[in-house]
């Protein structure tokens, strides 16, 4: 693999402000089963990574909903830790940010793009990832909901993780681009190694939140990582899927949505009715 060089004075300076505090870190590492010190290397640094995505699950019910979403990593950890939820790429990886950088890991937050060869240069921001220096850097990604379970070298190549492929290509204007595995519902996420833009993040989400042409809006969406695949419920069908292929279920009810909230994805979510109500909503409007 050909590594990708950086150069720069201090790239981690500004997540430094993000660090999640001793007591907000203890409570974190206790959330995602994480016992004992770890080790500021690449072997710590997947198993915190495998942790998180084994027990926090991915969700944008709050932007489904339009219910208040924050880029603080305090807000995000409050969300998580204490309220028994999970959340988006801005909360995923802002809060594992925030931890790793508590730990003493070299942590840098990206401007990334999800889609971008679709959606055009003005949706650089839509995504938050990670960038972690260690003998080299690597891409820490908790914030995609179906794609990589372990962190990965920032190198161009073919990776395979639980029998997904994926592939990192150089894409234009010296972006790196990682393309997701053929099931997943995010093709591509597109992402510089320098490139930390809070203010375009704080946009995007903004837009995401906001805007009614936000896919988000219009969509449930949550997923939740298990050791051979994954599960991803989208409006009121359930997805399990595995390098295999993936087995359906159409979920029937607000009991059965509930259902599916506390035991496939660990979820304590409010207002499950209400959910079901803009579901129904969503699903009538997809076949009108």
């Amino acid at each position: 693999m050909n590594i990708v060089a950086l150069s720069l004075p201090d790239p981690h300076a500004a997540a430094r402000g993000f660090a999640l505090t001793e007591t907000q870190l203890k409570t974190y590492l206790a959330r995602i089963g994480i016992d004992g010190p770890v080790t500021i290397d690449r072997e710590g640094l997947t198993r915190l990574h495998r942790a998180h995505l084994l027990t926090v699950t991915w969700e944008a019910i709050d932007c489904f909903m339009g219910w208040p979403v924050s880029l603080d990593p305090a807000a995000a950890h409050a969300k998580i830790v204490h309220g028994g939820r999970g959340g988006w790429c801005f909360e995923m990886n802002g809060l594992f940010g925030a931890a790793l950088q508590a730990l003493g890991f070299q942590v840098m937050r990206l401007a990334g793009c999800v889609d971008l060869p679709k959606l055009g240069s003005a949706a650089i921001g839509n995504h938050l990832t990670l960038r972690v220096d260690l003998e080299r850097p690597y891409l820490a990604e908790v914030g995609v909901a179906d794609a990589l379970i372990d962190p990965v070298p920032m190198a161009l190549g073919e990776i395979e993780q639980r029998g997904f492929a994926f592939r990192i290509d150089l894409a234009e204007a010296g972006w790196l681009r990682l393309h997701n595995h053929e099931q997943g519902i995010a093709g591509t996420i597109d992402l510089k190694p320098d490139y930390c833009d809070e203010a375009a993040l704080q946009r995007s989400m903004e837009w995401l939140v906001h805007d009614v042409g936000s896919p988000f809006r219009n969509a449930l969406a949550v997923f939740r990582h298990v050791e051979d695949g994954y599960f991803a419920l989208q409006n009121d069908v359930l997805r399990r899927v595995t390098p295999g292929g993936a087995e359906k279920t159409v979920v029937s009810d607000a009991d059965h949505l509930a259902e599916l909230f506390g035991t496939v994805f660990a979820l304590n979510v409010p207002q499950v009715p209400q959910i079901w109500d803009k579901v129904v909503d969503a699903r009538q409007r997809s076949v009108a």
